[in-house]
């Protein structure tokens, strides 16, 4: 709630947040919140508040007038929240994933980006820009598990590309000790020859001569 005395508090108005506009996550109810409230005048930014899945907007009742506006915008804005743009720290909540997955598939397509957005940090003048999504392709993925799929095709690939990293480490092993012998033998040119019997008394004899 607001930050009014329960007894200064005379004018209130409620909207509800539905399933599809939050797909069940409180954080981003909470973000829906702040951006009913970037939307609203300042003054009024403070009078907004999340209780559960409901939007309350509470001032005296000697503020009427900033009150009406206020409500007016929320009520506006209420009428499509459930296409804002989900932003990362809602899709790792709405989906259960990490920063890191969801790196991974916005970077190889499996996540696809409806745009970025670029804001500016609160008390600082650097701006960051991120990637957003579309709050439908979002819905969906999370209604057909695709999480968990991607997850599966990821360990699959991990363990393929150990099993290449093995083999070619055992190949370049085998390839390394071949040449080694092949160096080893062509040093030695006559050992083979030097182990059969006899082969001193035949090479005095000079019948090789």
């Amino acid at each position: 709630m607001p930050k009014h005395e329960k007894n200064d508090v005379e004018l209130i108005r409620t909207w509800t947040l539905s399933p599809a506009a939050t797909m069940g996550s409180s954080v981003r109810a909470k973000g829906i919140l702040q951006e009913l409230q970037s939307r609203v005048p300042a003054t009024s930014k403070k009078s907004l508040a999340l209780d559960g899945s409901d939007i309350i907007l509470a001032m005296s009742a000697s503020e009427k007038a900033v009150f009406n506006a206020a409500a007016a915008v929320v009520s506006r804005a209420m009428e499509d929240v459930e296409t804002l743009p989900v932003i990362p720290r809602e899709i790792q909540d709405i989906l259960t994933i990490k920063v890191g997955e969801r790196h991974r598939w916005l970077a190889d397509g499996r996540l696809p980006s409806a745009g970025t957005r670029t804001v500016r940090l609160n008390g600082r003048a650097r701006r960051i820009t991120f990637h957003v999504f579309d709050p439908k392709v979002v819905e969906d993925l999370l209604d057909r598990g695709a999480v968990d799929e991607w997850r599966e095709e990821d360990a699959e690939a991990k363990a393929e590309n150990r099993r290449k990293a093995a083999y070619k480490a055992k190949l370049t092993r085998s390839l390394k000790k071949a040449a080694k012998t092949e160096k080893v033998n062509k040093g030695k040119p006559d050992d083979a020859a030097s182990q059969l019997r006899g082969w001193e008394e035949f090479d005095v004899d000079g019948l090789l001569r």
